[in-house]
Protein backbone atom coordinates (compact mmCIF):
# COMPACT_ATOMS: atom_id res chain seq x y z
CA UNK A 1 0.00 0.00 0.00
CA UNK A 2 1.76 3.62 -0.73
CA UNK A 3 2.04 5.36 2.25
CA UNK A 4 -0.08 8.52 0.60
CA UNK A 5 -2.95 6.49 0.35
CA UNK A 6 -5.48 4.76 2.96
CA UNK A 7 -6.39 1.05 2.38
CA UNK A 8 -10.29 0.46 3.29
CA UNK A 9 -12.36 -2.79 3.35
CA UNK A 10 -15.89 -2.29 2.08
CA UNK A 11 -18.50 -4.25 3.16
CA UNK A 12 -19.83 -5.24 -0.78
CA UNK A 13 -23.05 -7.65 0.18
CA UNK A 14 -24.54 -8.99 3.21
CA UNK A 15 -23.84 -12.91 3.12
CA UNK A 16 -26.13 -15.66 3.14
CA UNK A 17 -24.74 -18.01 5.69
CA UNK A 18 -21.38 -18.27 6.11
CA UNK A 19 -19.41 -15.27 4.93
CA UNK A 20 -16.99 -15.29 1.58
CA UNK A 21 -14.16 -13.47 0.35
CA UNK A 22 -17.13 -12.31 -2.27
CA UNK A 23 -18.81 -10.04 0.50
CA UNK A 24 -15.77 -7.86 0.81
CA UNK A 25 -14.20 -5.11 -1.34
CA UNK A 26 -10.35 -3.97 -0.61
CA UNK A 27 -10.10 -0.61 -1.99
CA UNK A 28 -7.73 2.47 -1.46
CA UNK A 29 -8.91 6.04 -1.35
CA UNK A 30 -6.79 9.23 -0.55
CA UNK A 31 -5.91 9.53 3.39
CA UNK A 32 -8.70 12.12 4.49
CA UNK A 33 -7.97 15.20 6.59
CA UNK A 34 -9.37 16.09 9.73
CA UNK A 35 -11.54 19.38 10.17
CA UNK A 36 -12.44 21.67 13.14
CA UNK A 37 -13.10 19.11 16.07
CA UNK A 38 -11.45 16.09 14.51
CA UNK A 39 -9.21 13.95 14.44
CA UNK A 40 -7.10 11.80 11.89
CA UNK A 41 -6.05 8.39 13.41
CA UNK A 42 -3.83 5.69 11.85
CA UNK A 43 -4.81 2.24 13.06
CA UNK A 44 -2.43 -0.06 14.38
CA UNK A 45 -4.74 -3.45 15.52
CA UNK A 46 -8.04 -3.74 14.27
CA UNK A 47 -10.60 -6.67 16.34
CA UNK A 48 -12.77 -9.14 15.13
CA UNK A 49 -15.09 -10.03 16.85
CA UNK A 50 -18.09 -12.67 16.25
CA UNK A 51 -20.59 -9.88 16.67
CA UNK A 52 -19.51 -8.77 13.27
CA UNK A 53 -21.49 -10.95 11.98
CA UNK A 54 -24.88 -9.58 13.19
CA UNK A 55 -24.21 -6.44 11.62
CA UNK A 56 -23.12 -7.83 8.08
CA UNK A 57 -27.69 -8.31 8.00
CA UNK A 58 -30.55 -6.23 7.42
CA UNK A 59 -32.20 -8.38 9.73
CA UNK A 60 -33.52 -6.61 12.75
CA UNK A 61 -31.49 -6.46 15.61
CA UNK A 62 -30.13 -4.70 18.70
CA UNK A 63 -27.48 -2.72 16.43
CA UNK A 64 -28.09 -0.97 12.91
CA UNK A 65 -26.38 -3.29 10.07
CA UNK A 66 -23.33 -2.26 8.62
CA UNK A 67 -23.84 0.14 5.56
CA UNK A 68 -23.33 -1.72 1.94
CA UNK A 69 -20.43 -0.11 0.25
CA UNK A 70 -19.43 1.66 3.24
CA UNK A 71 -16.03 0.21 5.48
CA UNK A 72 -16.79 -2.78 8.10
CA UNK A 73 -17.19 -1.67 11.12
CA UNK A 74 -14.88 -2.96 14.22
CA UNK A 75 -13.25 -1.26 17.04
CA UNK A 76 -9.34 -0.31 16.58
CA UNK A 77 -6.44 1.19 18.02
CA UNK A 78 -4.54 3.83 16.64
CA UNK A 79 -2.28 6.88 16.95
CA UNK A 80 -3.66 10.48 16.23
CA UNK A 81 -1.72 11.75 13.79
CA UNK A 82 -3.09 15.33 12.95
CA UNK A 83 -5.35 16.74 15.68
CA UNK A 84 -8.31 19.54 15.73
CA UNK A 85 -9.63 18.53 18.87
CA UNK A 86 -8.96 20.18 22.25
CA UNK A 87 -8.89 16.89 24.07
CA UNK A 88 -6.20 14.95 21.51
CA UNK A 89 -2.74 15.71 20.34
CA UNK A 90 -0.58 14.42 17.76
CA UNK A 91 1.15 10.97 18.66
CA UNK A 92 -1.69 10.24 21.17
CA UNK A 93 -2.52 6.23 21.51
CA UNK A 94 -6.57 5.92 21.31
CA UNK A 95 -9.21 3.04 21.31
CA UNK A 96 -11.98 3.94 18.94
CA UNK A 97 -14.27 2.55 16.31
CA UNK A 98 -13.06 3.41 12.88
CA UNK A 99 -13.55 0.27 11.13
CA UNK A 100 -11.61 -1.71 8.91
CA UNK A 101 -9.09 0.64 7.17
CA UNK A 102 -5.48 2.19 7.66
CA UNK A 103 -6.81 5.70 8.49
CA UNK A 104 -9.46 6.79 9.89
CA UNK A 105 -11.42 10.39 10.92
CA UNK A 106 -13.03 10.56 14.32
CA UNK A 107 -15.10 13.44 16.02
CA UNK A 108 -13.61 12.19 19.34
CA UNK A 109 -16.72 10.99 20.86
CA UNK A 110 -15.87 7.52 20.70
CA UNK A 111 -11.69 8.02 21.80
CA UNK A 112 -10.31 6.62 24.48
CA UNK A 113 -6.50 7.32 25.65
CA UNK A 114 -4.67 4.73 26.45
CA UNK A 115 -1.72 5.03 27.98
CA UNK A 116 1.21 2.29 26.64
CA UNK A 117 2.69 1.92 30.02
CA UNK A 118 0.06 0.04 32.21
CA UNK A 119 -0.69 -2.53 29.50
CA UNK A 120 0.08 -3.16 25.90
CA UNK A 121 -2.10 -0.89 24.12
CA UNK A 122 -3.71 -4.08 21.91
CA UNK A 123 -5.30 -5.11 25.21
CA UNK A 124 -7.79 -1.71 24.97
CA UNK A 125 -9.13 -4.51 21.93
CA UNK A 126 -9.64 -7.62 24.47
CA UNK A 127 -9.44 -7.83 28.20
CA UNK A 128 -9.19 -4.19 29.12
CA UNK A 129 -11.70 -3.62 26.54
CA UNK A 130 -15.24 -5.14 24.96
CA UNK A 131 -15.20 -8.43 25.63
CA UNK A 132 -13.13 -8.43 28.76
CA UNK A 133 -16.46 -5.97 29.76
CA UNK A 134 -18.26 -8.26 28.91
CA UNK A 135 -16.53 -11.34 30.80
CA UNK A 136 -16.41 -8.96 33.69
CA UNK A 137 -20.06 -7.94 33.95
CA UNK A 138 -21.71 -11.00 32.46
CA UNK A 139 -20.36 -13.30 35.27
CA UNK A 140 -20.47 -10.92 37.99
CA UNK A 141 -23.67 -8.90 37.40
CA UNK A 142 -25.79 -11.43 36.09
CA UNK A 143 -23.91 -14.57 36.95
CA UNK A 144 -23.26 -13.39 40.04
CA UNK A 145 -21.00 -16.75 41.14
CA UNK A 146 -20.82 -17.29 44.73
CA UNK A 147 -17.54 -19.53 46.35
CA UNK A 148 -18.14 -23.32 45.91
CA UNK A 149 -20.08 -23.32 43.01
CA UNK A 150 -19.45 -24.52 39.41
CA UNK A 151 -19.40 -22.20 36.42
CA UNK A 152 -19.33 -23.68 33.15
CA UNK A 153 -18.67 -21.55 30.09
CA UNK A 154 -18.75 -22.04 26.11
CA UNK A 155 -16.27 -20.76 23.53
CA UNK A 156 -13.65 -20.65 26.64
CA UNK A 157 -10.36 -20.19 24.92
CA UNK A 158 -11.92 -17.30 23.70
CA UNK A 159 -11.24 -13.08 24.96
CA UNK A 160 -14.16 -13.38 26.94
CA UNK A 161 -14.87 -16.47 27.84
CA UNK A 162 -10.80 -17.26 29.01
CA UNK A 163 -11.40 -14.39 31.00
CA UNK A 164 -15.09 -15.74 32.74
CA UNK A 165 -12.98 -18.86 34.24
CA UNK A 166 -10.32 -16.91 35.41
CA UNK A 167 -12.83 -14.92 37.27
CA UNK A 168 -14.74 -17.77 37.99
CA UNK A 169 -11.10 -19.03 40.12
CA UNK A 170 -10.60 -15.75 41.38
CA UNK A 171 -13.99 -15.70 42.99
CA UNK A 172 -14.14 -19.30 44.32
CA UNK A 173 -15.79 -20.87 41.93
CA UNK A 174 -15.08 -24.37 39.99
CA UNK A 175 -14.53 -22.96 36.66
CA UNK A 176 -15.53 -25.57 33.34
CA UNK A 177 -14.79 -25.08 29.71
CA UNK A 178 -16.06 -25.86 26.63
CA UNK A 179 -13.96 -25.17 23.60
CA UNK A 180 -13.10 -27.08 20.20
CA UNK A 181 -10.26 -28.74 20.19
CA UNK A 182 -7.53 -30.40 22.51
CA UNK A 183 -4.90 -27.59 22.20
CA UNK A 184 -7.79 -25.34 23.94
CA UNK A 185 -8.51 -27.51 26.17
CA UNK A 186 -4.90 -27.86 27.78
CA UNK A 187 -4.49 -24.36 27.38
CA UNK A 188 -7.24 -23.35 29.72
CA UNK A 189 -6.73 -26.16 32.03
CA UNK A 190 -2.71 -26.00 32.50
CA UNK A 191 -2.11 -22.39 31.56
CA UNK A 192 -4.94 -20.62 32.46
CA UNK A 193 -6.07 -23.01 35.68
CA UNK A 194 -9.66 -24.02 34.57
CA UNK A 195 -10.64 -27.32 36.69
CA UNK A 196 -11.77 -29.02 34.06
CA UNK A 197 -12.28 -28.62 29.91
CA UNK A 198 -14.53 -30.13 27.61
CA UNK A 199 -13.78 -30.77 23.79
CA UNK A 200 -17.05 -30.33 22.03
CA UNK A 201 -16.05 -32.43 18.72
CA UNK A 202 -14.64 -35.44 20.04
CA UNK A 203 -16.67 -35.96 23.63
CA UNK A 204 -20.66 -36.34 24.20
CA UNK A 205 -21.61 -33.38 25.88
CA UNK A 206 -23.79 -34.87 28.52
CA UNK A 207 -21.59 -37.59 30.28
CA UNK A 208 -18.71 -34.93 29.55
CA UNK A 209 -20.06 -32.32 31.27
CA UNK A 210 -22.04 -34.53 34.33
CA UNK A 211 -18.28 -35.90 34.98
CA UNK A 212 -16.91 -32.28 34.90
CA UNK A 213 -19.72 -30.84 37.43
CA UNK A 214 -20.72 -34.02 39.52
CA UNK A 215 -22.52 -30.88 42.18
CA UNK A 216 -24.33 -29.74 38.56
CA UNK A 217 -24.03 -26.44 37.15
CA UNK A 218 -24.73 -23.02 38.94
CA UNK A 219 -23.72 -20.52 36.28
CA UNK A 220 -23.74 -20.86 32.58
CA UNK A 221 -21.97 -18.06 30.49
CA UNK A 222 -23.24 -18.71 27.40
CA UNK A 223 -21.61 -17.55 24.10
CA UNK A 224 -22.67 -20.34 21.65
CA UNK A 225 -26.22 -21.52 21.97
CA UNK A 226 -27.13 -24.44 20.24
CA UNK A 227 -26.28 -27.91 21.32
CA UNK A 228 -23.99 -26.68 24.24
CA UNK A 229 -26.66 -24.73 25.93
CA UNK A 230 -29.39 -27.73 25.76
CA UNK A 231 -27.07 -30.36 27.27
CA UNK A 232 -26.23 -27.41 30.18
CA UNK A 233 -29.93 -27.59 30.56
CA UNK A 234 -30.12 -31.03 31.62
CA UNK A 235 -27.35 -30.19 34.53
CA UNK A 236 -28.38 -27.09 35.89
CA UNK A 237 -28.91 -26.56 39.61
CA UNK A 238 -31.84 -24.87 41.39
CA UNK A 239 -31.95 -20.86 40.81
CA UNK A 240 -29.08 -21.49 38.33
CA UNK A 241 -27.76 -18.22 36.26
CA UNK A 242 -27.66 -18.50 32.30
CA UNK A 243 -26.02 -14.70 31.02
CA UNK A 244 -26.51 -15.29 27.59
CA UNK A 245 -23.95 -13.56 25.76
CA UNK A 246 -23.74 -14.74 22.17
CA UNK A 247 -25.35 -17.00 19.99
CA UNK A 248 -22.29 -18.29 17.42
CA UNK A 249 -23.98 -21.42 16.28
CA UNK A 250 -26.66 -18.96 15.16
CA UNK A 251 -24.93 -16.23 13.54
CA UNK A 252 -24.09 -17.68 9.95
CA UNK A 253 -27.59 -19.65 9.84
CA UNK A 254 -29.46 -19.32 7.08
CA UNK A 255 -32.87 -20.64 9.15
CA UNK A 256 -32.91 -20.63 12.49
CA UNK A 257 -32.68 -23.61 14.53
CA UNK A 258 -35.55 -24.91 16.94
CA UNK A 259 -35.03 -23.93 20.10
CA UNK A 260 -33.39 -26.52 22.82
CA UNK A 261 -36.08 -27.89 25.54
CA UNK A 262 -36.47 -24.85 28.00
CA UNK A 263 -38.42 -27.30 30.67
CA UNK A 264 -35.40 -27.50 32.92
CA UNK A 265 -35.55 -23.42 33.49
CA UNK A 266 -39.21 -23.69 34.48
CA UNK A 267 -38.28 -26.71 37.10
CA UNK A 268 -35.27 -25.27 38.38
CA UNK A 269 -36.45 -22.09 38.79
CA UNK A 270 -33.36 -20.70 36.73
CA UNK A 271 -32.57 -17.39 35.61
CA UNK A 272 -31.66 -17.24 31.45
CA UNK A 273 -30.75 -13.44 30.51
CA UNK A 274 -29.46 -11.63 27.55
CA UNK A 275 -26.39 -9.24 27.69
CA UNK A 276 -24.96 -6.30 26.03
CA UNK A 277 -21.62 -5.05 26.94
CA UNK A 278 -22.97 -1.56 25.82
CA UNK A 279 -25.36 -1.44 28.93
CA UNK A 280 -22.24 -1.23 31.07
CA UNK A 281 -20.65 1.35 30.20
CA UNK A 282 -21.12 3.83 32.76
CA UNK A 283 -19.48 1.25 35.15
CA UNK A 284 -16.36 0.95 33.20
CA UNK A 285 -14.04 2.84 35.82
CA UNK A 286 -15.23 -0.19 38.09
CA UNK A 287 -14.16 -3.04 35.46
CA UNK A 288 -10.34 -1.39 34.82
CA UNK A 289 -9.76 -0.98 38.65
CA UNK A 290 -10.44 -4.32 38.85
CA UNK A 291 -9.43 -6.11 36.07
CA UNK A 292 -6.07 -3.71 35.91
CA UNK A 293 -5.26 -5.39 39.45
CA UNK A 294 -6.03 -9.22 38.73
CA UNK A 295 -3.11 -8.45 35.46
CA UNK A 296 -1.02 -7.15 37.77
CA UNK A 297 -0.97 -9.50 40.24
CA UNK A 298 -0.97 -12.03 37.65
CA UNK A 299 -4.27 -13.59 38.59
CA UNK A 300 -5.09 -13.09 35.01
CA UNK A 301 -3.39 -14.40 31.71
CA UNK A 302 -4.27 -13.31 28.25
CA UNK A 303 -3.70 -14.89 25.18
CA UNK A 304 -3.86 -12.29 21.49
CA UNK A 305 -4.47 -14.66 17.82
CA UNK A 306 -2.60 -11.79 15.60
CA UNK A 307 -2.71 -11.75 12.02
CA UNK A 308 -0.48 -8.96 9.95
CA UNK A 309 -2.16 -7.10 6.92
CA UNK A 310 -5.38 -5.42 6.75
CA UNK A 311 -5.99 -7.81 3.09
CA UNK A 312 -5.85 -10.67 5.66
CA UNK A 313 -8.88 -9.45 7.58
CA UNK A 314 -12.10 -11.33 5.40
CA UNK A 315 -10.09 -14.80 5.82
CA UNK A 316 -9.53 -14.18 9.84
CA UNK A 317 -12.95 -13.07 10.24
CA UNK A 318 -14.19 -16.23 8.19
CA UNK A 319 -12.15 -18.67 10.34
CA UNK A 320 -13.43 -17.29 13.25
CA UNK A 321 -16.49 -18.98 13.14
CA UNK A 322 -14.36 -22.53 12.53
CA UNK A 323 -12.76 -21.63 15.73
CA UNK A 324 -9.51 -21.40 13.59
CA UNK A 325 -8.27 -18.33 16.31
CA UNK A 326 -6.66 -19.49 19.47
CA UNK A 327 -7.15 -16.55 22.07
CA UNK A 328 -8.40 -12.73 21.03
CA UNK A 329 -7.93 -12.58 17.35
CA UNK A 330 -6.80 -9.07 16.28
CA UNK A 331 -5.46 -7.70 12.78
CA UNK A 332 -2.13 -5.63 12.92
CA UNK A 333 -2.79 -2.92 10.23
CA UNK A 334 0.14 -0.78 11.02
CA UNK A 335 3.34 -0.93 12.73
CA UNK A 336 2.93 -0.07 16.79
CA UNK A 337 5.45 2.15 17.86
CA UNK A 338 5.13 0.94 21.55
CA UNK A 339 6.53 -2.52 20.81
CA UNK A 340 10.13 -2.93 22.14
Amino acid sequence: MSESMNQQILLKSYPTGAPTRSNFALVETAIPQPRDGEVLNRTIYLSLDPYMRGRMSDRESYATPAELGKVMVGSTVSQVMKSKHPQFSEGDFVVGYDGWQAYGISKGESLRKLDPNQVPISYALGITGMPGMTAYFSLLDIGQPKAGETVVVSAASGAAGSVVGQIAKIKGCRAVGVVGSDQKCDYIVNELGFDACINRKTQDLNSALKAACPNGIDVYVDHTAGPILEAVLQQINLGARIPLVGLISQYNAEKLPTGPNLMPLLVKRALIKGFLVGDYQERHAEFIHDVSQWLQAGKLKYKEDVVKGLEAAPDAFMGLFQGQNFGKLIVQVGDNPTEH
